[in-house]
């Protein structure tokens, strides 16, 4: 989001920077702007030559920029975090591209993630950095299976964890859903209206005391828009039935710690931006600050300072104090661990669990992530293009899921697993 360019079409930035360096005409710009966007995955390229950065989902807006770095065939290709973002079907798609674009020109790739799946799938050498110094390297195969340096061993030993099977929700949940349904209207032209857009369809779903429900799905799916409708942000058809929860009750905490907290305020003023507009006692509010710090298990000295001093892991446990200080009974958790290494991943889904036992939270958990779902999710509802496709138990799905397209996602997420049924 911060990459593009807000004011300017997603197309035109593919075109620029298509002709910055090769000279040719903006009708031919234009058409390889748009096979490059079929390339990367985007739907119906034509139509999104004209849309904004802020019209893409997440992981659209990471496909763009990777139609941008590959636009003009480059030797080199150094591709940081390119697919964190992005659900795991795509996912698989960007990596098997640029494996094709570099068989292809022979391009030589600076790959840099957390994510050691990734890494085995696409490193031939691995260089383990820790404390701006490189501290082993050699061939994946080898680091991956017989790692040597203590902080390597950390970093592939550190998977989530399965999630324990839980008592059987309560019969009354806290927050119902029946018949969701979600539509935008498309941008006005004045010499063309278009049609509205529905994003979500006939959802049903529904939140219990001290449980965690995933919905999962690809980018687009409707997923974050359905989480939007539940904290009363976006406009919805449909009924919300909630046990009597006021408007403070349901937080959310969004994926990009980075954009969602103001970069001109201390994290003391963040954390309790909510509780002084409420206009509570002083002493309440310092009191209250203080433990949703103690929460989230961050020093006090982190109060003083701004987002941009703090680490990703830092800044996305400030986003939670913020919900956990206004003292919810539902928290919605739209991909809270996508952009965090995974030594810090299971820190943070640790935490949310001790969190989740030790207030009776409900936990609405977005992620296109399987193993942090299977880490922290009771139940698992599966979207699909505005629709739910699948739900039940996070074990019974996993084990043994029932339609075609969780199927899909399984496969993506676990490829070892898929390749062992196979045979």
């Amino acid at each position: 989001m911060t990459a593009l360019n807000p004011i300017v079409s997603i197309g035109k930035q593919i075109v620029g920077a298509i002709r910055l360096h090769r000279r040719i005409s903006v009708q031919l710009a234009h058409a390889e702007a748009l096979r490059l966007l079929g390339e990367v995955g985007i739907p119906d390229p034509s139509a999104r030559m004209n849309a904004m950065a802020h019209e893409l989902s997440g992981g659209q807006r990471q496909r763009v920029l990777i139609a941008i770095a590959i636009a003009n065939n480059p030797d080199l290709l150094i591709a940081d975090e390119p697919t964190t973002a992005l659900d795991v079907t795509i996912q698989a798609q960007i990596l098997d591209l640029l494996k094709e674009l570099q068989e292809r020109h022979g391009m030589a790739m600076l790959f840099i993630s957390h994510d050691l799946d990734v890494v085995a799938h696409m490193a031939d050498h691995i260089a383990v950095m820790h404390g701006g110094e490189i501290i082993e390297t050699g061939l994946a195969e080898q680091i991956l299976s017989a790692p040597r340096h203590p902080v390597t061993q950390q970093l592939v030993a550190a998977r989530p964890t399965a999630m324990q099977p839980a008592a059987s929700p309560e019969d009354h949940p806290l927050l119902a859903v029946e018949n969701l349904s979600i539509t935008y209207q498309g941008k006005p032209r004045f010499w063309s209206r278009k049609a509205p857009k529905p994003v979500v369809d006939g959802v049903g779903l529904a939140l219990h005391r001290g449980r965690t429900l995933a919905l999962v799905g690809e980018s687009g799916s409707g997923k974050t828009s359905t989480a939007l409708s539940l904290a009363g942000l976006v406009p919805h058809a449909g009924t919300i039935r909630t046990d009597g929860l006021g408007p403070r009750d349901i937080q959310i905490v969004f994926q990009d710690p980075f954009g969602a907290l103001s970069p001109r305020m201390r994290i003391a003023g963040i954390i309790a931006e909510g509780l002084t507009i409420a206009r509570l006692p002083s002493a309440e509010i310092a009191q209250r600050t203080e433990q949703a710090l103690a929460d989230v298990q961050l020093p006090e000295s982190v109060l003083t300072r701004y987002p941009s001093e703090l680490s990703g892991g830092q800044r996305q446990r400030v986003a939670l104090a913020r919900a956990l200080v206004q003292r919810p009974k539902i928290v919605i958790l739209d991909e809270p661990t996508s952009a965090l290494d995974l030594p810090v991943q299971a820190k943070v889904l640790d935490m949310l669990r001790d969190l989740q036992e030790r207030y009776g939270l409900a936990y609405l958990f977005i992620s296109h992530d399987l193993r942090a779902v299977s880490a922290i999710a009771h139940d698992i509802a599966v979207m699909r293009a505005g629709r739910i496709v699948e739900t039940g138990t996070t074990a019974a799905v996993l084990a043994a899921p029932a339609h075609p397209y969780t199927r899909d996602l399984l496969e993506a997420a676990f490829p070892a697993l898929a390749s062992t049924e196979g045979n």
